[in-house]
């Protein structure tokens, strides 16, 4: 255990795991993870569990080294493997060594027993089921490529290292003692099947409930602060806070400032006398409250935390307590769900209102009293005004199930208030509009890529004329095999994100998937996720590699649900013509709550580190240079490209001669001589950006007036 702490304190001071600044790399998680497994065999090697320990120490490792084979980084980019080439050199030669003697170990050990699985194996599947699970298993280890090849090379070798893990998983639960797995029994059976007390309360919360949503908030919270350091880093981000700022200041738009050129950035139409967000307004409107009380980035965190409570009583309601308990146990551990609470998106209060809605719904059905069916419409409505399309999605599921299609149906007066309560609040969109575009059915999002990049630019549909030429957009244009790729890399997204286990999420939802035990409640949840992915194949853009899949966001409830679904059936079948044990069943949770330990200790910090502190260029040191320089009435101008822009712009002013630092992009000479013309009654600061500096934001020079600034830059007096 001792050598352990001083391989943590080592790692910790040893700076080959720290970039230039002195921050941690994600080449730490490595060493990290090795003193926790010795601090692990250090505390249980003497006991009854010591061969357990040890594989469990073995997978957590396992997954480490695995992790530092990926390359994903802060850049936009998905995650991969290295090539073939690069896995033979430098220290991923070693890595590799420690994989092939993990998989020699597990191999040897299950070898032994490879004649007991297969016959298992085929007493409780088909030849086609096996086949349709192990194709997904493979399928969506890796995902696409530009070359071929390297994709197919990446698929196999993804892929080995899942079952390599997936092994070294099923060693371990079948080293506990059999009498461990009796006691365990009964205190998973104690803490998830506790009865439910009747009650017609709509909030049916307890202890663990609270707790989960406590531990949510903790969490996202912390990563928020030390990782993602309180600053928007997509530009999503950085509009809605934008957007926040001026509806917490009470108006709609705010004043273009002197030269547009040096502070447009895209999603700003930056031509129109009036600067304003494309967004709706809806997530930026309840952003505003956090603005308000200073405190923007604790939002989502909070958010999130009362999702967790909703979905408890909403599984409740359409389960019962053994299910909640396990799917919400599951979510508190899913990155997907705890990194998208910790950014400044929109993805964390549609799931808020989705919720809301649904267990309107729920209350509507219950008690026939149209208010619920009023509440529930309200909250759809207020998803349409977040995410227009999920709003559509939302809205088609659950008027669906109100009519009686998967559920009994509503009252008619529950009905029409379910409908009136979306219309309503719906369509305080058009009054929006209105006041932005001039025009109530011209949405600002629809007129400034109209404008900028092209009709149906960004059209849902399929066309030639779709997309924007990003790098990352696989084709020009939008047609039936880029929504095929889409597909895969958000599915591939998925099962690397949704629970962070080296064995890949999806493994138990293909299980049930291919299963014959699948019950009502399993068609309707495969129901909802594919009429989200069909939906969102119709949008030229898959949604990027940040945060996960983001676009099929209101996937996760369902499915988490399938997966404690799935747990359920393999428990069952691991069961069927057991003849040398009795708690098998037990052996499969321990199997998975395990899989979720090894990821909050590898890839939560992993993914903290190495992608999210400092994503895609963007940092907040800026305002700390404002602060210990004393920029006050100022005009900064910060060069670089538009990621060291974007990271200084979130702090400028709402409106562009205020008493505050403005600053501005120097993209060029003549930018900068109107600069300099508009604001000559200040002080001029002039600061590099990451992207110059290779590090934080640097002040060059300064205060300096304007006509210093053009001896400065050699300008001359003409300027």
């Amino acid at each position: 255990m001792f050598s352990g702490i001083i391989v943590i304190i080592w790692a910790l001071f040893e700076p080959r795991f720290r970039d230039v600044e002195g921050f941690l790399e994600g080449a730490f998680c490595l060493p990290m993870s090795v003193g926790i497994a010795f601090i692990i065999l250090g505390c249980g090697i003497a006991g009854r569990f010591r061969k357990s320990i040890l594989w469990f120490a073995l997978a957590l490792v396992g997954q480490a080294v695995a992790l530092q084979l990926i390359e994903a980084g802060p850049s936009v980019r998905y995650q991969h493997y290295v090539t073939l080439s690069r896995l033979f050199a430098g220290k991923n030669l070693f890595l590799l060594v420690f994989l092939i003697v993990q998989t020699a170990l597990v191999y040897t050990h299950l070898r032994s027993r490879l004649a007991k699985i297969r016959a298992w194996l085929s007493t409780q599947f088909k030849s086609w089921q096996m086949l349709g699970v192990g194709l997904v298993f493979f399928l969506s280890s890796a995902t696409v490529s530009r070359e071929i090849s390297v994709y197919v090379v990446e698929l196999f070798f993804a892929a080995f290292v899942q079952a390599v893990n997936l092994g070294n998983i099923m060693l371990m639960v079948w080293a506990l003692p059999e009498e461990v797995l009796i006691s365990w029994k009964q205190r998973f059976d104690k803490f998830f099947n506790q009865p439910m007390k009747e009650t017609r309360k709509l909030i049916n919360v307890d202890r663990f409930a609270v707790f989960a949503a406590v531990w949510v908030t903790v969490l996202a919270s912390v990563l928020c602060l030390l990782s993602y350091q309180r600053h928007p880093h997509v530009p999503d981000e950085v509009m809605y806070l934008f957007q926040a700022r001026y509806l917490a200041n009470g108006t709609l738009t705010v004043p273009a400032p002197p030269v547009p050129e040096a502070f447009s950035f895209y999603l700003i139409p930056y031509e129109s006398q009036r600067w304003y967000s494309i967004f709706p307004p809806g997530w930026p409107l309840f952003l505003a409250l956090g603005v308000l009380l200073g405190i923007p980035w604790l939002v989502n965190p909070v958010l999130a935390g009362l999702n967790i409570l909703l979905a408890y009583v909403l599984i409740q309601e359409i389960s019962d307590r053994s299910k909640a308990r396990f799917t919400v146990f599951l979510l508190c551990l899913s990155p997907w769900y705890i990194f998208m609470a910790m950014n400044f998106m929109s993805h964390t209060f549609t799931l808020t209102c989705t919720l809301v809605a649904a267990l309107c719904v729920i209350r509507a059905r219950k008690s026939g009293k149209a208010i619920w069916g009023g509440l529930g419409g309200m909250a759809i409505g207020m998803v349409s005004l977040i995410r227009p399309l999920d709003g559509l999605i939302v809205a088609g599921i659950l008027g669906v199930w109100a009519i009686g299609i998967g559920g009994r149906r509503l009252k008619l007066s529950s009905i029409i208030a379910l409908v009136a309560g979306a219309l309503v609040v719906g369509a305080t969109i058009l009054v929006y509009n209105r006041q932005i575009t001039g025009n109530p059915t011209t949405f600002p999002l629809t007129a400034y890529y109209e404008k900028y990049f092209g009709h149906k630019s960004n059209a849902l549909g399929f066309g030639p004329e779709r997309g924007l030429g990003w790098a990352i957009d696989p084709y020009p244009g939008h047609g039936p095999i880029e929504a095929l790729i889409n597909a895969n890399l958000n599915t591939f997204a998925i099962n690397i994100e949704l629970f962070g286990w080296s064995t890949g999420s999806l493994l138990l939802i293909t299980l049930l998937l291919f299963s014959k035990n699948k019950r009502k409640g399993d068609y309707l949840m495969f129901i909802v996720v594919l009429v989200i992915a069909t939906a969102y194949s119709l949008y030229w853009f898959g949604g990027g590699p940040d945060f996960g899949a983001r676009y099929w966001y209101l996937m996760i409830i369902p499915l988490i649900g399938l997966t404690v679904r799935g747990i359920e059936i393999l428990q069952e079948k691991s069961e069927i013509g057991a003849s040398d044990s009795t708690s098998n069943s037990t052996r499969v949770i321990v199997a998975f709550l395990s899989l979720s330990l090894i990821a909050l200790l590898n890839f939560f910090p992993w993914r903290a580190i190495d992608k999210y502190h400092h994503y895609r260029g963007r940092r907040p040191d800026i305002s700390y240079l404002a602060k210990d320089y004393g920029f006050g009435k100022s005009l900064v101008l910060v060069q670089g490209d538009d990621a060291d822009y974007l990271s200084a712009m979130i702090y400028n002013p709402l409106y562009p001669f205020a008493d505050a630092p403005v600053y501005a992009w120097n993209r060029n000479i003549e930018v900068e001589a109107r600069l300099l013309k508009a604001y000559s009654d200040r002080p001029v600061w002039i600061v590099d950006g990451p992207s110059i500096t290779h590090g934080p934001f640097k002040v060059i020079d300064g205060p300096l007036s304007a006509s210093q600034v053009r001896k400065r830059m050699g300008h001359g007096d003409k300027l």
